[in-house]
């Protein structure tokens, strides 16, 4: 059997089309920090997480919270609002209430972090923080 010139180019063609039509749609992380990093204890059953460099600890226990004294810290509340952050200084804070979806700079997409969650900002870090439901924070800055 012979296969003709003209046949096998557009077989090649045809294969080398598919191959970039499918690498336009499948979209791999660019960065570590794109994606969500699942730390050992989350694998352990605790749910301590990163996502775009942010440290979250949903629902950590009490005795962690006194470890670090939180009840020590500065507190803030905020209504609903929307505005651009930077942070000066590494900023960890508990959230006693509320509901905060967080836009990182220079990332796609956004998360949220609520009541009961233990959060570290590293210095430096460009945010969006909006705030959707009334939130009230102890936070403590890294000096």
């Amino acid at each position: 059997m012979k296969i003709s010139k003209p046949f096998l180019l557009s077989s090649l063609l045809v294969l080398l089309s598919s191959i970039i039509i499918a690498s336009i749609f499948i979209k791999t992380p660019q960065s570590s920090k794109e994606s969500i990093t699942i730390t050992e204890e989350q694998e352990n059953g605790a749910s301590i997480f990163e996502q775009f460099g942010v440290k979250i600890d949903k629902n950590p226990p009490q005795s962690k919270l006194d470890e670090l004294q939180v009840n020590t810290w500065s507190k803030w509340s905020g209504q609903p609002m929307k505005i651009p952050w930077t942070f000066e200084a590494q900023e960890t804070m508990y959230l006693l209430e509320g509901k905060v979806k967080v836009s990182v700079d220079g990332q796609e997409g956004s998360f949220e972090i609520g009541g009961g969650d233990l959060v570290v900002f590293p210095n430096g870090m460009k945010i969006t923080w909006e705030v959707l439901e009334a939130v009230t924070k102890h936070y403590h800055l890294e000096k």
